[in-house]
């Protein structure tokens, strides 16, 4: 639109003052010529006075109204007399301005919009509506535009007209943004409405725009590669010559579809956008390594990458550039710098960690292996400047010793022994480091060779080693300790049942000697504890499925948890049956449910969860120990204080705990230790202090055998009896066993006196011949001694000189259907396994009772 000129303004039209009103002026005219009429009936004695007070009244209002006007109170209607700078500043307006009435009355138009209508008097002027017709994105703008006026709404629109309106036909097209708002007027409303060319401003933008295309195609045909990469580690620019060599798609670059960690060799992209520096530093660090093609070839390049850190010291979006070094791209006749690119290369991809030190211990340079393993990028100079000291990179403990192996190296020694560090990094990892002169005299090219091998694997598995071999240990003497105790625990047992029989509940010391009794079955609930942690205690597996046999402990899980920790259970769909210890896989539960509670003393969520595990899903966990078969996991997880490393070493070893004292015997955790590796299982724990701790269980999936193909049996009916029908023999009608109970001979071989003693005198009592015997040998003594046959041999399972499963054997060579009966502490399946297949016998854990004894004896003697 072209510029007005001051004269211009004078072309407005504006009629928004309202007009006199003739009809006010007629009614006053009547109203003096009225009073006139009137006081000419009125004797001139009597109208006097009146005429002179309407003077004398009219004179004053002529006063006031002179004084309104000086002061500026009262003005005179007129152009001509106006001097409001508001409407010169609007009339003088190079947009155009008009002022549209409800229902589309204009009542106000600067010069500028009647230069764009081409009117000069309100009979022709045309409204927006009427000006800007044409195609139907210009139709359907001014349409919303109107609507928004008649709701009281601001809205701006952009429209191309071509050709444009008024006074521009010289052009072919034009750009305008018409705006139309609400004036706050009272009594009437009044929508404005504004009308700007904008044509020179979208010139300008596409002129910018044209630029901006040229830059962006110079940068992407340039002879070197340009990324960017944002702090989440997304490509989110690439040039065309970047992704000609990757073998990329532009179109993936910028919306997600590419990441750095697909073009960078394995956990470098991580440490390329991870690292820190100081807050406001802008920094630079040069790599040469190979980045990988889509097709998974390699590409040598050397990479100069930028990132600016903010306030907090994070890295923000990144610059790299890339420089092909390639075979051939690089062509140079010069044999020094093929013998340098060759360099490069092996320094770049070679799996080691290798670094040249200045004489002072700072990095030089450093290769891509070190970004690596030392999870930081190295602020390596250009060898005018050096980085930071190697030993930055080093937990503190360590940085004494590689100082002083960096010193001795620097001083021209070769014989610097390696060493084993820990690595300054978020993670736990270790390295070993070996370090020798560079045979310079330091410089750009440093004075010092540092080789670092990751070490992390190595450890851990060490470390699990150990941790096996002494959790093994351990067991062993859990065992033995638990084995000896029960003989103990034993005799203590078996005595106070004699005392208890010979004692009436009235008497005083009846309750003394349950006392006893009760805190010796506590004391046996510890050795069955310690023997589980050991694995050598009896377990009766069977099929079960987990789902069933969680839900039947969700009422007894809630109670122990109580109120204030959510119990949240999520079960795999069609989990695969295992075999265990029901009882056992119970108190496994319970007891990481406890311990869960214990964690979390102000409240929150335990998580129960099960699932399937395929071969192929346990091999990707690459847990030592777990192998790579079928499984099914119980995950029970908290969002508890978790735990440090140093307690998560011990916390299935016995008797270890980290709760208050006489809030703990210390043999939750190793029973379940102890429950789980018994049943072929493996667990695994994760903890995070702050955050919780996940105990993960893995039981292999029970596979049921093939069922024989047994031929049915042929339906025959029994022969009919004399003078009857044939008919089945019924259960009722089989002969009943014989009560034998008092009747035999038994040999009871126990090498502890003391339990051997009141095992003794309870058969005794119950009539039982009883033959005693401290050892295998001595049993097998009194069986070649006796003409007549013992009918039951309770033994002991380990003894010295000769244990049951041994003495078995001999009793079996001479007595092949004498019935025996083994008493242990330890699991039947410890023995069972010493023992010919197929051979049978009663087994009865201790510590027991003289009832239990009997009974057993009983049930074997009938049996």
């Amino acid at each position: 639109m072209p510029e007005l000129s001051p004269s211009a303004a004078e072309t407005a039209l504006d009629r928004s003052e309202r007009p006199g009103r003739v009809s006010l002026l007629l009614l006053l005219a009547g109203l003096l010529v009225g009073a006139a009429v009137g006081l000419s009936f009125v004797a001139n004695e009597q109208a006097q006075p009146i005429i002179l007070g309407l003077l004398a009244l009219l004179a004053m209002a002529g006063v006031f109204c002179l004084f309104a006007f000086a002061i500026g109170a009262i003005q005179l209607t007129g152009q001509g007399t106006r001097n409001d700078v508001t409407k010169a500043v609007v009339d003088a307006a190079p947009d155009g301005m008009i002022a549209v009435e409800e229902g589309g009355r204009p009542i106000y138009a600067n010069a500028a919009y009647l230069q764009l209508a081409g009117s000069d008097t309100f009979t022709n002027l045309r409204p927006v509506e009427r000006v800007f017709v044409g195609s139907p994105e210009v139709s359907e703008a001014v349409y919303r535009l109107a609507q928004a006026a008649r709701e009281g709404r601001s809205l701006s629109e952009e429209i191309r007209m071509a050709p444009p309106p008024g006074g521009t036909a010289e052009r072919d097209f034009a750009w305008f943004r018409i705006g139309v708002r609400p004036l706050p007027l009272p009594r009437r409303p009044v929508s404005l409405w504004s009308v700007a060319d904008i044509t020179h401003e979208r010139e300008r933008q596409e002129n910018v725009f044209q630029e901006l295309q040229h830059a962006i195609d110079y940068l992407d045909h340039a002879p070197a590669g340009f990324m960017a990469v944002d702090p989440k580690g997304s490509v989110v620019y690439m040039n065309a010559t970047l992704a000609a060599w990757l073998g990329h798609d532009l179109a993936q670059v910028g919306s997600g579809g590419l990441r750095l960690s697909e073009i960078l060799p394995d956990d470098l992209g991580p440490v390329l956008i991870g690292g820190r520096g100081e807050p406001g530093e802008v920094r630079t660090d040069r790599f040469d390594l190979d980045l990988r093609r889509r097709n998974g070839h390699p590409l040598s390049a050397r990479l100069y990458h930028r990132v600016a850190y903010g306030q907090d010291g994070r890295p923000g979006d990144s610059r790299t550039l890339v420089l092909n070094r390639s075979a051939g791209e690089e062509s140079s006749d010069d044999p020094g710098q093929a013998a340098e690119l060759r360099f490069d290369r092996f320094f770049n991809t070679s799996p080691v960690a290798v670094a040249t030190l200045a004489a002072d211990g700072r990095l030089v340079r450093a290769n891509a292996s070190f970004a690596r393993l030392f999870g930081t990028l190295p602020r390596t100079g250009d060898g005018s400047e050096a980085g930071p000291p190697v030993h930055d990179f080093v937990v503190e403990r360590d940085r004494s010793i590689v100082d002083a192996a960096a010193r001795a190296a620097a001083e021209g020694r070769g014989d610097v022994p390696p060493v084993e560090i820990g690595v300054s990094a978020p993670v736990n990892r270790s390295a070993r480091i070996w370090l020798s002169p560079a045979g310079t005299a330091g410089g750009a090219e440093g004075a010092v060779i540092l080789y670092a091998l990751d070490t992390t694997a190595q450890h851990q598995l060490q470390q699990q080693v150990n941790q096996a071999q002494k959790m093994e240990m351990v067991g062993q003497l859990a065992g033995g300790i638990a084995h000896d105790f029960n003989n103990v625990l034993q005799a203590i047992i078996g005595y106070s049942d004699l005392l208890l029989a010979s004692h009436r509940p009235a008497d005083p010391a009846f309750q003394d000697i349950m006392q006893i009794k009760q805190n010796a079955n506590r004391a046996a609930s510890l050795v069955r504890q310690l023997l589980a942690f050991s694995r050598r205690q009896t377990l009766r597996p069977e099929v079960i499925h987990l789902g069933e046999a969680l839900s039947d402990l969700t009422l007894l899980l809630k109670r122990l948890l109580g109120e204030r920790v959510e119990l949240d259970l999520k079960h795999g769909r069609d989990l695969w049956p295992v075999k265990a210890d029901v009882n056992q896989f119970e108190q496994v539960i319970v007891n990481l449910a406890v311990n869960a509670r214990d964690a979390m003393p102000e409240g929150g969520r335990l998580l129960i969860r099960t699932a399937n595990m395929t071969a192929e899903a346990v091999g990707a966990l690459r847990l030592n120990g777990l192998p790579g078969a079928d499984h099914v996991l119980i995950e029970v997880s908290d969002t508890g204080t978790g735990m440090t490393p140093e307690v998560m070493e011990k916390i299935f070893e016995p008797f270890f705990t980290t709760k208050e004292v006489n809030k703990g015997t210390g043999l939750g955790l190793s029973t379940v230790f102890g429950i789980v590796k018994q049943s072929g299982g493996y667990i695994d724990v994760r903890s995070t202090i702050g955050q919780g701790t996940v105990f993960a269980i893995y039981l292999p999936r029970h596979v049921p055998a093939p069922e024989a193909d047994v031929p049915e049996a042929p339906a025959e009916l029994p022969a009919p009896a004399a003078g009857g029908a044939a008919a089945p023999v019924s259960e009722a009608q089989k002969p009943p066993a014989r009560d034998l109970t008092g009747h035999g001979t038994i040999l009871l071989v126990e090498d502890e006196d003391p339990v051997r003693a009141v095992n003794a005198r309870a058969l005794t009592a119950r009539g039982y011949t009883v033959l005693e015997a401290a050892s295998g040998l001595e049993a097998l003594q009194i069986m070649a001694e006796r003409d007549v046959p013992v009918d039951l041999v309770v033994s002991d399972v380990v003894m010295p000189e000769m244990d049951g499963p041994t003495l078995l054997r001999e009793l079996r060579k001479g007595h092949p259907s004498l019935k025996v009966i083994f008493v242990s502490g330890y699991a039947e399946d410890a023995f069972r396994k010493n023992l010919p297949d197929g051979e049978e016998f009663n087994f009865l854990p201790k510590p027991f009772s003289l009832k239990q004894l009997v009974e057993t004896v009983k049930t074997t003697m009938a049996g």
